[in-house]
């Protein structure tokens, strides 16, 4: 009981230190290529962080159990949304530039859409079978390898700008390469160390193992995205936080899940309505937001109500073990 309390303080320990390393490497490589914080965030960090859910996923589909690699990115997406960017903008209200208004954010809101279409197809339309196939799964990546290229390719006037006045650390190119590869290193092994002893402790009280399942190893998964989207909104790194949550949020579904049906067709008869209704209820609210929101920003308010969402989904959860 007591190593692994700890072994948990010293993954905890790892996250951090690995969050902090990946916001400033990232940041200064962003600085070096030209492009957005954003758009680091968007792909390599989002990519890193995104390690976790894509390990279990492909274990879980190799395996046959569809449940669980289509559940682990239903549930890491409503985390991300819900708590991470809901905490981020509490943080830091997160500037939301004209792009990402017409761009970034509705594809992101599109996908999630089509992966409920896709869950949902056969039971309110009773057409095909609910699930992803192989073609589907292709497809998916195909999608996935265009917006990664072609969100390198935009150029925009609006997505360049500072955030908060913070400034960049200067690294030279290696420099700054090296502490992106540590960051993701640190944060995936101070991640697996974090749940794994987190769900030694919770059997050595009692626990169930639903109730691990559900709670700890849910969260364990998007840890990394936790600890980098906080740390990077606490440096006024908000853009930064803003494309590492719809760059892992776009990973989850188009790579990770497009991959894991190229390994064996998902079957998705198992995932409640309400899942699907708790990933759209957090999706929707950022797109409204960015739309409506004449000021360019998402503020603590609407980081509130995110927050909420994702606290009302898992009370729910536990309520109904």
């Amino acid at each position: 009981m007591w190593s692994s309390i700890v072994f948990l303080l010293i993954g905890l320990i790892l996250v951090l230190t690995g969050a902090d390393a990946l916001v400033d490497g990232s940041s200064a490589l962003a600085r070096r290529w030209g492009v957005s914080e954003f758009v680091i965030g968007l792909t390599i960090v989002a990519l890193g962080t995104s390690a976790p859910e894509m390990v279990v996923s492909f274990i879980s589909s190799i395996e046959g159990n569809s449940d669980m690699a289509v559940g682990n990115i239903i549930g890491s997406n409503i985390f991300n949304t819900a708590i991470i960017l809901g905490l981020s903008a509490l943080i830091c209200p997160i500037a939301i530039t004209h792009s990402q208004k017409r761009r970034d954010i509705p594809i992101n809101t599109g996908i999630t859409l089509l992966l409920a279409f896709f869950g949902l197809r056969s039971t309110l339309l009773g057409i095909g079978r609910n699930g992803i196939s192989r073609i589907e799964g292709a497809l998916f990546l195909a999608l996935f390898v265009w917006y990664m290229i072609s969100s390198f390719r935009q150029e925009s006037s609006d997505e360049h700008l500072e955030t908060d006045g913070s400034k960049t650390k200067q690294f030279s190119m290696f420099k700054a390469l090296v502490y992106i590869i540590f960051g993701i290193a640190a944060l995936i092994f101070g991640g697996r160390m974090f749940v794994d002893n987190a769900e030694n402790i919770a059997q050595a009280l009692g626990w169930s193992d639903k109730f691990i399942a559900i709670t700890i190893l849910a969260a364990g998964t998007s840890l990394p995205e936790l600890a980098t989207s906080i740390v990077a909104a606490a440096k006024g790194r908000g853009q930064l936080a803003l494309g590492n949550i719809i760059g892992s949020n776009t990973s989850n579904i188009l790579l990770i899940l497009g991959g894991s049906a190229l390994i064996r067709p998902l079957e998705m008869n198992d995932i409640a309505i309400t899942d699907y209704a708790a990933l759209l209820a957090c999706s929707l609210p950022v797109l409204a937001s960015a739309i409506f929101n004449r000021k360019g920003r998402m503020f603590r308010t609407e980081g509130a109500a995110l927050l909420l969402v994702g606290i009302i989904y898992i009370s729910f959860l536990i309520i109904t073990l």
